[in-house]
């Protein structure tokens, strides 16, 4: 089985309770341990895969509980680093629909400073480069960039999911599609939600936008389609792979959850052909990701709801 890296913020989410989608009306709000990467490596630990988180939390109580929490998933933290500033902080409020809203503390995610040594350990290994604020600034910017190009250098297998978050971005979108842009042209995998693959894409149609991205190098791309399920794309096979009906508390971690359960079972893989040439597998392994995004919503906080292989199993 490969290792799979993944890199990028480790934060609080502070979850408003009982309440709509907006976050002034707020009151109380519930610690949870977030962040993309970090969710994603603790799914696949979960499933019994092994993965590495490398990223930044500060020297805080806050950081102290994320660190520990991301161990005791049996994710390996010893590529982590720990910085002075204080410890990025998500604000998040969930509506009926299990829908989000968030607001951004930003902190030591930024301080993620590049490590040369890691370039032997992704060797034939899987790099997931999945974070919300790596296009923000800080050294964790350029350490993203060096670290795909010590992916594609030593023969990883690269895995993008841009996680576009719209109040991040206003009036500047454009700024975002032209620093995605080199990942996608360098990514085995790709994963979007509809909304980033139009905006990345510049098309609205699902077909005419994964041309476009496939034209641009990615060979596997998968928008996630929330009920729906997933529009899997690669050069022989283009279709809806349906999820399953779940009622959604919260949606915090889905795409997380199936990225992750996507990249565990792309790990135990041998050889990148038999996943692009049009067999059954791919389809398979797509639909076992949908299971574990469904199940992911149906409760509270990312991490805490991510299915083990056993519920997976049982569905």
């Amino acid at each position: 089985m490969k290792n799979v890296f993944c890199i990028g913020e480790l934060l609080i989410d502070f979850v408003a309770e009982k309440q709509g989608s907006d976050l002034s009306k707020a009151n109380n709000f519930t610690k949870k341990a977030g962040g993309a990467p970090a969710n994603v490596a603790s799914a696949i630990a979960k499933l019994g895969g092994k993965s590495f988180f490398i990223g930044c939390v500060g020297k805080d109580p806050f950081g102290t509980f994320l660190i520990n929490t991301l161990t005791e998933g049996q994710v390996d933290v010893s590529l982590s680093q720990r910085s002075d500033t204080f410890t990025t902080l998500a604000f998040v409020s969930i509506a009926e629909d299990g829908e989000r809203d968030f607001v951004f503390s930003r902190g030591a995610d930024k301080e993620l400073k590049y490590d040369r040594r890691l370039s032997k350990l992704f060797k034939d290994h899987i790099v997931h480069f999945g974070a919300a604020t790596s296009f923000l600034g800080g050294y964790l910017e350029e350490a993203y960039s060096l670290y795909l190009q010590e992916a594609v250098s030593n023969n990883s297998f690269i895995s993008f999911d841009p996680n576009f978050r719209a109040d991040l971005w206003k009036g500047t979108e454009a700024i975002f599609v032209q620093k995605c842009i080199p990942f996608i042209e360098k990514s085995h995998l790709c994963k979007f939600s509809l909304e980033e693959a139009q905006l990345l894409s510049g098309k609205e149609n699902l077909e005419e936008a994964c041309a476009f991205l496939h034209k641009l190098g990615s060979k596997i791309i998968t928008i996630t389609l929330g009920g729906e399920g997933t529009y899997l794309s690669t050069p022989a096979v283009k279709k809806i792979i349906p999820s399953i009906k779940v009622s959604p508390i919260d949606t915090t971690g889905a795409g997380d959850a199936f990225i992750g359960c996507l990249l565990k079972q792309i790990a135990l893989t041998t050889k990148l052909d038999t996943l692009t040439s049009g067999s059954e597998p791919l389809e398979n392994m797509v639909q076992q990701a949908n299971k574990a995004g469904a199940i992911t919503t149906t409760n509270y906080g990312a991490i805490e709801s991510l299915p083990t292989q056993q519920q997976l199993n049982q569905l």
